[in-house]
């Protein structure tokens, strides 16, 4: 073996050692990810996820994924001649549209399962109204009624314990049900805050189509690598935070307030974001973390 090949091997090792104290620390630790944009819509993206949460669970984490869909929805609302409309970021959802919704929130979620149990690992595929996990109440948008649009408002957790007992991971789309049973859509970043307080999360991860909270939009090198709520609570005061990053970090104030560990903001587009951020001391996009908490990235 030449100085170059010994060079390389070492390089790896060195990657694993680092890995080390974050496997020992989140050891059996529930994660829930929240999956959606460019990373749903590349195959190779999806690939590189769906690996990366197998690898998770192999080390001894408890994954969930809930993922979206928004995309594929709006293009199957058009082929079958409906009008797409959003009030507030949230899509107006007549009975229709509710129904190719889940329609196509639930191929997406087979699809998913299939590509996990690919790569060897166990999964289910469920909504939210399999086994109750999600109940709703109607979700109005600045008073106006925008049809089968759900808030959460109780999450029951005992058929996900269910499958993370016995070595599957639940694979969730963001349908639930209110008192009556009727089918309603929810926005995946708030199903996914419901489900990581609901369990007790360690770790609640958002995959987005940005490199994490930025102190200057503009300017990526302003990446902030961890924040405490308060310093995000600043962040928004300050006017410097907009867009669809507004009502996300809320969330993620709102999930670590109720009891999640630690949320991150990551850049899905980019190739093993989650075993980058997770398994590096420095991190590839943003952790979000309690007042008091311990910073635990370097150079911070």
């Amino acid at each position: 073996m030449d100085k170059k090949e010994m060079e390389l091997y070492l390089e790896k090792a060195g990657v694993l050692i680092e890995a080390l104290p974050y496997i020992q620390r989140f050891q059996g630790a529930t994660i829930v990810v929240k999956y959606g944009g460019s990373a749903m819509a590349d195959h190779e993206l999806k690939k590189s996820v769906i690996r990366d949460v197998a690898l998770l669970k192999l080390v001894g984490f408890r994954p969930i994924i809930v993922h979206g869909g928004g995309k594929e929805i709006s293009s199957w609302v058009g082929r079958v001649g409906l009008e797409t409309e959003f009030v507030n970021g949230l899509r107006v959802t007549d009975k229709q549209t509710m129904q190719v919704a889940e329609m196509v929130l639930n191929r997406v979620n087979k699809g998913l399962v299939s590509m996990m149990e690919k790569v060897g690992v166990n999964a289910v595929g469920i909504s939210g109204k399999d086994g109750t996990v999600l109940r709703v109440q109607k979700k109005y948008a600045d008073g106006k009624d925008i049809g089968y649009v759900g808030e959460v408002t109780e999450v029951n957790p005992d058929l996900l314990n269910t499958l993370l007992d016995n070595d599957y991971i639940p694979v969730i789309c963001p349908i639930g049900s209110d008192d009556a049973y009727h089918s309603y859509n929810i926005n995946a970043d708030d199903a996914a805050c419901a489900i990581a307080t609901a369990m007790k999360a360690a770790k609640l991860v958002f995959l987005t189509d940005i490199a994490g909270v930025c102190r200057d939009l503009s300017d990526p090198s302003t990446l902030i690598s961890e924040m405490t709520t308060g310093e995000a609570k600043e962040l928004l005061a300050s006017g410097m935070i907009g867009g669809g990053m507004l009502p996300k970090l809320t969330n993620c104030i709102d999930a670590i307030e109720a009891g999640v560990s630690r949320v991150h903001i990551l850049d899905g587009r980019l190739e093993h974001s989650l075993l980058l951020e997770f398994f590096t001391d420095k991190g590839i996009g943003t952790a979000i973390i309690g007042e008091g908490e311990e910073k635990y990235y370097v150079n911070q």
